[in-house]
């Protein structure tokens, strides 16, 4: 890998600036902020501007917000993105951290469909595919994709005299008990199923977000009960949530915190 180019570092340094507050900025501010010589900053920000990527604030002498150049960025990055190829590759990289299935799910009225998926290389394993449809609400994934929903569009979906088919003897079959979880699940910002759609199978999923912060898909984690347990567990909820981040992130989402 070659060698960081100080002068680029620091005019993205400059822009980043830009993501907090409100938006706008003066030479001044970049200066306390970056630690950076006054000398240094005038002229990346001259040259910024030059190439729009900034521009004056009008009524504001010496300030600055972003230009149009880094949204014509952005939505080009956007016009390639597929959240299935992307699901994919952060998908496998979850599978070679903790070695176990990971699937990335997206809702489909009261199903959902899985559009990416990575085995474990354990022998004993879950056994599903990409494509594959089951009911939301026996699903890690799918409870967590209907805890996202506004309560007005879950109650469409799923009122209260829904049939919940079950799939197992642990799934839930009683609208209210799913609000019950669904309301734990939205506290908690993870969601797990434990042998609720697969007699031998527990699993943990978290949210993904695209730039508006809609979520979007959920990124889940499976687990056969052999290898399943309390410290397991708190291991792979923190792993699915950095999943699930990392890919939010490749889809224009940008963390708060």
């Amino acid at each position: 890998m070659g060698r960081l180019v100080p002068a680029v570092t620091r005019a993205l340094d400059i822009l980043e600036l830009f993501l907090d507050g409100d938006g706008t900025l003066s030479a001044p501010d970049i200066v306390r902020r970056l630690q950076l010589p006054r000398t240094t900053v005038h002229e990346l920000v001259t040259t910024l501007a030059a190439r729009k990527y900034i521009v004056p604030v009008t009524g504001q002498p010496g300030r600055y917000r972003l230009g149009v150049r880094p949204y014509q960025l952005g939505a080009r990055y956007a016009e390639h993105l597929d959240l299935a190829a992307e699901g994919q590759q952060v998908a496998r990289s979850v599978a070679e951290t903790c070695d176990e299935t990971v699937h990335v799910a997206i809702l489909e009225d009261t199903d959902v469909i899985y559009i990416a998926k990575v085995d474990s290389t354990h022998a004993v394993r879950m056994v599903s595919a990409a494509g594959r449809r089951l009911p939301a609400h026996c699903t890690s994934v799918g409870k967590m994709l209907l805890a996202s929903l506004p309560e007005k569009e879950l109650a469409a979906r799923l009122p209260d005299d829904a049939e919940l088919a079950a799939m197992t003897p642990n799934s839930i079959t009683d609208p209210a008990a799913l609000r019950e979880a669904l309301a734990r699940i939205r506290t908690r910002g993870v969601a797990v199923e434990s042998r609720e759609s697969n007699p031998d199978v527990s699993c943990v999923a978290a949210p993904v977000r695209d730039r508006t912060g809609q979520v979007v898909a959920a990124l889940s984690i499976s687990v056969p009960m052999i290898r399943w347990s309390d410290d397991r567990l708190v291991e792979l909820e923190q792993l699915a949530a950095k999943g699930a981040d990392d890919l939010s992130e490749r889809l224009g989402h940008r963390r708060t915190s």
